[in-house]
């Protein structure tokens, strides 16, 4: 298998493992941390071996995994997050996810995320969509925590708020056409938007960090707080107003 189709490969198993675990999870671990760990041990287990049978020479960065400094000096690493969104799969909801990326020499060469939920997989190898501009801007946040920034934003641009799960399942969001953008700056790590982004700019849409530098991936430390993905024709003008927001907060 080629690299995406190994991405959407392993991802989608997962999520069949853990859609399995889901629903066959009694009433009284609903919502517990076990069902929580329970998800992350298994996935991460089957990552990880699908890993180490297709791809034994590329490094790996998992959230469920201890890091090891070799990454930084190899061409390709996987970034994986074995299950985004522990709280809704917990919960028994179906806006959560998986992740599975390939970094390859400073670029974000394939991607994969699985939407067990809705059952299907968004992939780097999906053709791009015609974006037209939209209308009343639909703003993916937060079901729990939508941070001053993006409300203030929100308030601007008299956005419509679509609350979601995990991150994924959000950019996932836009992807589809079901929001028009995603705006974070709660703080994140790469494993939770590798995949995403990955499967967000083959679509042709953009990404960036809420300043509009580059997202960069494989980094020493990989907390990677913010990001904005969107409809390409709305991002010069949500960058200009998150500027514009974050100025006036620090006055």
């Amino acid at each position: 298998m080629h690299d995406t189709a190994l991405a959407a490969h392993l991802a989608t198993g997962a999520g069949r493992l853990l859609r399995g675990i889901q629903l066959g999870a009694s009433p009284d671990m609903i919502g517990t941390r076990e069902l929580k760990d329970l998800g992350d041990r298994e996935s991460q287990d089957l990552l990880a071996r699908g890993l180490a049978e297709h791809r034994p020479d590329d490094a790996v960065l998992s959230e469920e995994a201890a890091d090891s400094r070799t990454r930084l000096s190899a061409d390709r690493v996987w970034i994986i997050d074995p299950l985004d969104g522990t709280r809704e799969f917990s919960e028994g909801r179906d806006d959560w996810a998986v992740h599975v990326a390939l970094w390859e020499r400073g670029e974000l060469s394939a991607g994969a995320v699985a939407l067990p939920g809705l059952g299907s997989v968004l992939t780097s190898d999906d053709d791009g969509r015609v974006w037209r501009r939209p209308g009343q801007l639909r703003l993916a946040v937060s079901r729990t925590r939508a941070t001053p920034l993006v409300q203030a934003l929100a308030a601007e641009l008299d956005a419509e708020l679509i609350p979601m799960g995990s991150a994924g399942f959000k950019v996932a969001a836009v992807v589809r056409g079901e929001a028009d953008a995603y705006v974070h700056t709660g703080g994140q790590y790469e494993w939770d938007s590798a995949a995403p982004v990955a499967v967000a700019e083959a679509a042709g849409l953009f990404a960036s960090r809420i300043d509009g530098s580059p997202l960069r991936y494989n980094n020493e430390n990989p907390y990677l707080p913010d990001l904005i993905v969107c409809n390409p024709l709305i991002a010069d003008d949500l960058l200009s107003r998150v500027a514009s927001i974050m100025e006036e907060d620090a006055r």
